[in-house]
This record gives C-alpha cells, sequence and structure tokens, in this order.
C-alpha cells in the first residue's frame, strides 16, 4: 500500500468526519427541542439559540375539581410535552379585548431558563402571578425569554383559578380556604417551584414572587400569611396593587353573598340556569353547592359576568380564614407579616386605562360614559369616591377649579385624579405609598425600594385598549402598560402580537430589568451607570420621602411622588390633600 493512497483514504475519512460534524450541528440547528429530567418527570421544552434560552410551557402542577382545594399533580412517566402554553383559567372575554377560556383543567405554568446554564450555577427565580382583576388574566400572555435572557434569571409563569371559580365563597365549601381557592392554586405553583426548579438551574432559596395588579393584590395576602408560605419566597416585586385596601372577610362575603345572585337571579333575563338559594323549598348549603359543580362553565360565567355588573373588584380575596388569616392591615399592625425585601409602585396614570374602557363603553354593561360634568357627578364621583355630596364637590374643585364650572375636565385630567388617590380600588399612587409607610413601621422590617413608571409614550392602543379604539385623549402610562417593558409584545392576547415599543422605550424596559435583576440576586437594585435607587425611607410620620424612584425614558430620577406635607401642595399626587379627606 502507497503513501499516497494512505493519504487519499485518510483524507477522505478526515472529510468524511468533519461533514458528519456539520451534518450534525445542522441537525442540532434545525431541532429546538431538548430533554430535561426534573423531580417530576421527563420534559421536552423548546431551546432557542438565538434568544439564548431554554423555555418550558404547560407543565401541570396540580390538579383541581370545582371548588375544591389544589392537588399537587402526579409525577409522571414517558417525556410530557411541554412545547406549547396550556390554556388560561375559565373566563369571560373582557374590555372588547381579552379572550374568553372555557378550559377548567388549567392549573399549569411555564419556565423559561438561559440555556448557557454554567456548572453548579444558581440562578435567582422569579415567579410572576398575573394580573386581571382576579376574574381573568392568565400566564399564557406572557413572553418571559426576554427577561429571563437579560436578566439571567429563571422565570416561572402560573395560572391560578379567577372569577368565582377562584374567588367566591358558598357556605358550604370548606371553611379553611373559602373564598381563597386561587390564593391556594397559588402556592401550589409556590411549593412545585421549590421542588423542581434546580433541575432548570433556579435557586429555591432565592425565590421572588412579582406580580401586577390582582398578582400584586395576591402577593399582598400571601405577606399578610406568614404561617402558610414559610420559606416559599424570600423577595417580593408589587407592581400596580396596594395592600391596605381593604378586602372583605370571609364573614362579611358570606352576610352579603354574591353566590345567591350567580345561582339564581330572576333580574337576569338571559340566565339558562337555576341553583337553589335560600328560601327556596328543601334548601340546602350542600345541594346549592352541588348544583353549582354540574352547571357548564359558559353558563357560570354568563352569570358571573352578569352580577360583576360595571364593578372592578366584583370576585376578591377574602380575609379571616386558615388562607388568608388576617387582613394586611392587621399584619402590619401586629407584624405578624413576611419580613422580605420590597420593590413596590406603579404608573403614573393607572387609571386613565379605565376611564378610556367607561368612555368607550368597553366595560360590562356596554354603556358609554364621556368624561363630561354631568358623568363626573353620576358616575365617576360615587364609583370610586362613594355617595356624599359635599366630598365629591370639594375633589371637583380643588382638581378642575370649581364644580360647578370645572376647567380642563377630559379623559386624562378625570384618570389622573382618580390615578392619584381614589378609597375604592387600591389602584392608585397615594395607596401605594401609604403601603410603604406602613410597612416601614414594622419592626425588623428589610428594605423597601419605591418606583413609579412614567413613560408618556407608554404603548397602550392595541394593547391595553382593544385594537381601532381610541378614547380620544392622552393615555400614557396608564395600568398594566409597563408590563410590555419586561414581556415585549404582550397584546392581552395569546396572540402575543402586538407592535415593539419604540427604541427609547426598549431601552427603558432594558434599565429597569438590570434594576429588577440585581435585586433578585442581593435584594439591592443597581444599575452600573445608571442613578442609585435609594431605600424608601417613608413612614406615617414623615410620609414625604423623596426617595421614589421615577423611570421614564433618559428621566430615572428620585424624585418625592407624595409632594408636600401641607393638603394644600399640588406637587406630586397631592396625598396631603386626600390624607385630609380619607385620613389613615
Amino acid at each position: 500500500m502507497t503513501n499516497s493512497f494512505v493519504k487519499k483514504i485518510l483524507s477522505l475519512l478526515w472529510a468524511c468526519f468533519f461533514l458528519s460534524l456539520l451534518c450534525i450541528d445542522h441537525v442540532i440547528a434545525q431541532t429546538p427541542e431538548l430533554i430535561i429530567q426534573t423531580p417530576s418527570g421527563l420534559l421536552k421544552g423548546l431551546s432557542s439559540a438565538a434568544g439564548g434560552v431554554n423555555d418550558f410551557r404547560g407543565i401541570p402542577y396540580a390538579t383541581a375539581p370545582r371548588f375544591d382545594m389544589p392537588v399537587a399533580a402526579s409525577s409522571w412517566s414517558g417525556v410530557k410535552d411541554a412545547t406549547k402554553f396550556a390554556s388560561n383559567c375559565p373566563q369571560a372575554a373582557r374590555f372588547n379585548l381579552t379572550e374568553e377560556s372555557l378550559n377548567e383543567d388549567c392549573l399549569y405554568l411555564n419556565v423559561s431558563a438561559p440555556s448557557d446554564l454554567r456548572p453548579n450555577e444558581k440562578l435567582p427565580v422569579m415567579v410572576w402571578i398575573p394580573g386581571g382583576g382576579f376574574v381573568g388574566g392568565g400566564s399564557n400572555l406572557y413572553k418571559l425569554e426576554r427577561m429571563a435572557h437579560d436578566g439571567r434569571m429563571v422565570i416561572v409563569s402560573i395560572n391560578y383559578r379567577v372569577g368565582l371559580f377562584g374567588f367566591m365563597p358558598h357556605p358550604a365549601m370548606d371553611a379553611g380556604s373559602n373564598g381563597d381557592l386561587g390564593i391556594e392554586d397559588q402556592r401550589e405553583a409556590l411549593r412545585w417551584v421549590q421542588k423542581n426548579i434546580g433541575a432548570f438551574g433556579g435557586d429555591v432559596k432565592n425565590v421572588t414572587v412579582a406580580g401586577e395588579s390582582a398578582g400584586t393584590g395576591s402577593i399582598c395576602q400571601h405577606l399578610a400569611s406568614p404561617e402558610a408560605v414559610s420559606g416559599l419566597f424570600q423577595k417580593a416585586i408589587l407592581i400596580s396593587g396596594a395592600c391596605l385596601q381593604e378586602l372583605p372577610t370571609l364573614k362579611q362575603a358570606l352576610a352579603t353573598p354574591i353566590w345567591k345572585s350567580v345561582a339564581h337571579n330572576p333580574k337576569d333575563l338571559n340566565r339558562r340556569f337555576s341553583c337553589p338559594v335560600p328560601g327556596d323549598a328543601n334548601y340546602s348549603d350542600a345541594e346549592s353547592l352541588a348544583c353549582l359543580k354540574k352547571i357548564p362553565v359558559a353558563q357560570l360565567l354568563e352569570a358571573q359576568t352578569f352580577e360583576a355588573g360595571n364593578s372592578i373588584l366584583s370576585f376578591v380575596p377574602v380575609t379571616g380564614n386558615k388562607t388568608v388569616p388576617r387582613s394586611f392591615k392587621n399584619a402590619v399592625e401586629t407584624g405578624n407579616i413576611v419580613k422580605v425585601p420590597l420593590v413596590m409602585g406603579g404608573a403614573q396614570n393607572e387609571l386613565r386605562l379605565y376611564v378610556g374602557y367607561d368612555v368607550l363603553g368597553d366595560n360590562a354593561n356596554h354603556t358609554k360614559y364621556p368624561a363630561n360634568l354631568e358623568n363626573v357627578n353620576r358616575y365617576y364621583l360615587p364609583a370610586f369616591y362613594g355617595a356624599d355630596q359635599k366630598t365629591s364637590q370639594k375633589i371637583i374643585g380643588r382638581y378642575f377649579e370649581g364644580a360647578q364650572n370645572p376647567k380642563n375636565l377630559n379623559g386624562a385630567t378625570l384618570g389622573s385624579m382618580l390615578s392619584d388617590f381614589n378609597p375604592h380600588v387600591g389602584i392608585n399612587n397615594c395607596f401605594y405609598l401609604r403601603t410603604a409607610n406602613a410597612l416601614n413601621g414594622v419592626p425588623g422590617m428589610p428594605p423597601i425600594y419605591q418606583f413609579e413608571f412614567g413613560d408618556p409614550n407608554a404603548l397602550v392602543l392595541g394593547v391595553g385598549i382593544a385594537k381601532g379604539s381610541n378614547p380620544g385623549f392622552l393615555l400614557g402610562a396608564v395600568h398594566s402598560s409597563i408590563l410590555n417593558y419586561f414581556f415585549p409584545n404582550l397584546s392581552n392576547t395569546a396572540a402575543i402580537d402586538a407592535p415593539n415599543l419604540s427604541p427609547a422605550s426598549q431601552n427603558l424596559g432594558k434599565q429597569m430589568t438590570v434594576y429588577l435583576a440585581s435585586f433578585m440576586r442581593d435584594g439591592n437594585p443597581k444599575a452600573a451607570s445608571q442613578p442609585i435607587w435609594p431605600q424608601y425611607d417613608g413612614a406615617k410620620q414623615n410620609p414625604s420621602s423623596n426617595k421614589v424612584m421615577f423611570f421614564s425614558p433618559g428621566n430615572i430620577h428620585a424624585y418625592s411622588a407624595y409632594g408636600g406635607t401641607q393638603a394644600s401642595s399640588k406637587a406630586g399626587h397631592q396625598c396631603a390633600f386626600w390624607n385630609e379627606i380619607y385620613p389613615e
């Protein structure tokens, strides 16, 4: 055998070897699926080389028959497909925007994690609790990849039961969890995280619960229940929700029950069912609940929508049971609260969004309420401030220079007023500060970092407001508009197809992500080459702290969101004025 022949053979072998590598590389590049072992079983997920993340979707964490406690999902044999989102929990479409779901098999979660995990690396974990007014929302609305990659964290988004399925007390339900099944779902998800998240690179000892709106309202209930959530999380991020908003006790909820109206309301001419209520022949609590368990989901949702009417918060968690033993106010006053570092805050003009819905008629009763003096007196003021005429006139006089001939009254200015403060919907800036000030009075409370989101060019039309609709006034930084800065293309639909933010707004999202990722790592939100985010030091005795971090493109700074300490001050959100009318 000649040397030249041997060389030819070796050349062919090397060529085949390199070609095989190229073929393997090509196959890998074209096969985005991956399989990992978790304590619950094997999962097949998606790997994005371009995005640098691994995604696992539609993972079962619990099961729950209607109106019963959740039970941890069983382990499985074989490989479970986790490449597609599961459906959200039962809910009606709202605001001409969100989507209906009729599927009660809905207790699933999603995980996104960086794909370049180093050996023995443990990443901070965010458990995202979606908002939706406790009647809607769900985990399939959020792209988690960007934040997981840019913040180098593991993110878990969860479903939980909403509306009458998760937050409707009934006298025949188990007293320990009655009215709070949605909260129990969330805790079951947190227990799943403790068991399984290490398989995705997450640190079970560094879990941050985070949420917006009803997601934050849920976290408030967890914070007020330390005996029930011990060890499940170590930090919390609360966006657009005031924990001090008063919620009904279980006793109060059963005394003025919405379940009776859901079960049978003769005023609802479109009702397709009737379940027993007190006063009916041979009524019993057990018979009533048994009937409600048999009614089709769609019919229950129709009744729920009718009974909720135009109220923002008809179905909410209750306190005074085993799930949430005490109110948040009582938890603060007694110090019986989960003491973890907190990031808290909301949007500058939260409730302009809801004024937009009412102006457009995209509300539960499909009635248009233009922002004029007649509707302010007849609808807006009673809904948000109550029926006292003297109080109402004082408020109009303050904000519009006269109750009879107001100036500059429009949807934007009305929405800003409601966003400064109102006592009935805990989505407002002065209420956020009250919550932080009260928490700062708890002995041994870790640091609180307060913020306000104020991008005037936040994307709202086609995202928070249905495509093709426009209320005709400046919206700006409204309720839920911050979400697109962390979860791109959020459209409040499963399509996740909203336009990209402007370059300036995208850059703000990256900056905010850096701050939050730092907070999740070590409890201190910091970002290189960015302003220092000071620890919030407001308290009841000194409410006008100038250490609220304001976030807007090219304009990140600390300021006093409270305003001056005198009621005459019109700085910030005029909280001293509101505190004089509605004392803490």
